[in-house]
């Protein structure tokens, strides 16, 4: 992986949701902290600033460093924080425990998965997403392998999306929706509210990049890089809703 602090494209050459991968994003992210100002909009968290996702995706790490051992996370506080000093700090202690602790180890999970490496992809594509809005609300680009978006857009539809449903913070769409990644070969379909094996009643392709941040609500289905066939307000009430935390 390599960055440029002077705003040239951060590369990722990595494709794979792995320790390797969790460094690099984290390196990548802590590099632009120093890029992009603090009182910066984050245009796709609403009232957010920069240092407002800073501190929250140093706090995600620290407590997902807690769910991995099993352990509730000791309270970071409120702050004011050094922002650089924080998330490196923050992002030494997950790497350090999932390095330390066995992949297949006992772990609080946000799945029925119920092990260590659950928090390897997870934390993953977390950073992956904040980086994309960190990078952004900076005006500087962002460059990932469309293997590792496309594996963000899968979390979501294997994972993310159907625990929404199972808590009620969203509601599983009575039709079905495929997603086509064209730079991936991948393809996936939003469950409808049974699991009968029904055609899509709509298609949306396009980068895997930009379905995953359709799927995280970064964009929306008239991103000018997606392409949707069929119903279009199907596409909407499906992926429009809360897909995601």
């Amino acid at each position: 992986m390599t960055h440029d602090v002077g705003g040239a494209p951060v590369a990722v050459d990595l494709t794979t949701p792995d320790l390797r991968t969790l460094a690099a994003l984290q390196e990548a992210f802590l590099a632009s902290v120093d890029e992009v100002d603090p009182q910066a909009r984050v245009a796709a968290c609403g009232r957010w600033r920069v240092r407002d996702l800073v501190v929250h995706l140093a706090r995600i790490h620290h407590w997902a460093a807690g769910q991995a051992r099993r352990r509730p996370e000791t309270p970071l506080g409120r702050g004011p924080f050094d922002l650089h000093a924080l998330y490196a700090t923050q992002a030494a202690e997950l790497r350090a425990t999932l390095e330390t602790l066995d992949p297949d180890a006992p772990a609080w999970t946000l799945d029925d998965s119920g092990v260590v490496r659950f928090w390897h992809r997870r934390q993953v594509h977390e950073t992956l997403v904040h980086l994309w809005d960190l990078r952004t609300a900076g005006g500087l680009p962002l460059d990932v392998p469309a293997a590792l978006w496309a594996d963000t857009v899968d979390e979501v539809v294997h994972v993310m999306h159907p625990r929404q449903v199972r808590l009620g913070r969203s509601v599983a769409s009575p039709v079905r929706v495929g997603l086509v990644a064209t730079d991936a070969a991948r393809t996936w379909t939003v469950h409808a509210a049974d699991d009968a094996p029904t055609a899509p009643v709509a298609e949306v392709t396009g980068p895997a990049a930009s379905l995953a941040l359709l799927l995280w609500g970064r964009t929306t289905a008239d991103d000018p890089h997606l392409a949707v066939a069929g119903d279009r307000t199907a596409v909407r009430a499906t992926l429009g809703g809360s897909l995601t935390p």
